[in-house]
């Protein structure tokens, strides 16, 4: 059972937010580690389990810095609920990319549930997604940046390899 307020968790996910908010801007990766306790669990259901801040701020600056993470723009909650009894906050994650040039929105979300450590930590974050919804979604921004002619290299590289598997069939 948690000891923390459905106002504390409230409060502490905002200001989660809005830090990740910044790092979205900044691209500081280290930031967002900095967010968890040293012995903090990341589950991230197609790619495993990061054990410990350092695990998680090596994943995340290699997932990140890499198509598609790159080509996010944002993370912003959609909707959150609190559950103080279990400390707990699961919210909706939208995932916009940038625009590939002519104002096109392409996004994909996730649910994520924090658990809450104290002190504006978090002990352990679990994303719950659609990979294929995620690959369909970059396969489409580089479908629509190829046509564009604003497709870069990182990201044509994903299209050869990975997004061949989210290619729509004709």
């Amino acid at each position: 059972m948690s000891t923390f307020t459905h106002s504390e968790l409230d409060e502490a996910f905002g200001r989660f937010q809005r830090t990740v908010a910044e790092i979205a801007v900044t691209r500081d990766w280290d930031r967002f580690a900095e967010l968890f306790t040293e012995d903090a669990d990341y589950v991230e259901h197609a790619l495993g389990t990061m054990s410990g801040r350092e695990e998680i701020r090596a994943w995340i600056w290699k997932t990140m810095t890499a198509f598609p993470g790159s080509h996010m723009t944002g993370y912003p909650s959609l909707w959150h609920v609190v559950d103080a009894p279990t400390g707990r906050v699961i919210c909706e994650v939208d995932n916009p990319m940038r625009d590939p040039g002519d104002g096109t929105l392409i996004t994909a979300t996730n649910i994520t549930i924090l658990t809450y450590a104290g002190n504006g930590l978090w002990s352990r974050e679990e994303d719950v997604y659609n990979p294929m919804e995620f690959g369909q979604a970059a396969m489409r921004w580089c479908e629509k940046s190829a046509e564009l002619g604003t497709l870069d290299d990182d990201a044509a590289r994903w299209m050869e390899t990975i997004g061949v598997m989210f290619a729509r069939r004709r």
